[in-house]
């Protein structure tokens, strides 16, 4: 199966409701926050790519539960656009479709948004900490109403905003559906939550600034950028539109 070239998704996530993906540990100290979010060395929160990856397939499966619900949910057939997009498992006896097309990149916090939090600046100016804020959470006993166990958490706060990417490897003219998959499962994403207690409100988020590129193996070999196919937002992107561009590009065919 050849590399006909690849695509570039690039699209600002932004946090809705406080998000929680977590840390280390190590440094919880008496008193302090029980749960950290993750943070890069210089202590500056970000998604890592697995998570949302994880995300994405956890979704797409969830619709598709009637045909594999005999696997617990765990797509393997080796002949899907699941199995296209993110693998197959080293135990699928079949792959048809051949390696996994998706990389996700780590989302990091957009430069802007990391300079106002360091200096407080518009809706972060009464921020806790740096970049998060803690929240108190507790066990409510349902038939004494007693408060119980409190701890604190900390969060991503409202307004937050991570640069995302993703890279998609296109290898076939099957590849746009599987491509308009990617896009299903992020408007997926917006109704749903990442991180940790989304059923307690945690880690709404909402996509923005969409921009799809694609530069073809004869781009690389020239040392040329390639192009932009597609600038808006995740609901103005129409399937059939998307998979016509990539066609013409990487096929030549209208």
């Amino acid at each position: 199966m050849k590399l006909m070239g690849k695509v570039f998704i690039s699209v600002n996530l932004e946090v809705v409701t406080g998000l929680s993906i977590g840390g280390s540990k190590n440094d919880v100290m008496i008193g302090g926050i029980d749960s950290s979010v993750i943070k890069t060395h210089e202590g500056v929160p970000y998604i890592p790519g697995s998570s949302l990856k994880g995300k994405l397939r956890s979704l797409l499966e969830k619709t598709e539960l009637d045909r594999i619900s005999q696997t617990n949910g765990i797509c393997k057939c080796g002949n899907c656009s699941i199995c296209a997009i993110f693998g197959t498992s080293a135990d699928t006896e079949r792959n048809k479709v051949g390696p996994n097309r998706l990389i996700v990149r780590d989302a990091f916090l957009d430069k802007n948004i990391q300079k106002d939090m360091e200096n407080k600046k518009g809706r972060f100016k009464d921020l806790e900490l740096i970049y998060t804020e803690g929240k108190w959470e507790n066990v409510i006993d349902r038939v004494t109403s007693k408060a119980d166990h409190p701890r604190q958490t900390e969060r991503v706060p409202v307004g937050a905003i991570f640069n995302t990417e993703f890279v998609f490897n296109y290898m076939g003219e099957k590849d746009g559906e599987y491509l308009n998959e990617i896009i299903k499962a992020l408007r997926l994403v917006e109704g749903d939550y990442i991180g940790s207690n989304g059923s307690r409100g945690y880690g709404r988020v909402k996509f923005d600034d969409l921009s799809i590129k694609v530069r073809t193996i004869g781009d690389y070999k020239n040392n040329q950028q390639g192009k932009e196919i597609y600038s808006g937002n995740l609901y103005g992107l129409n399937k059939e539109d998307l998979d016509k561009k990539l066609k013409v590009e990487f096929l030549g065919v209208e």
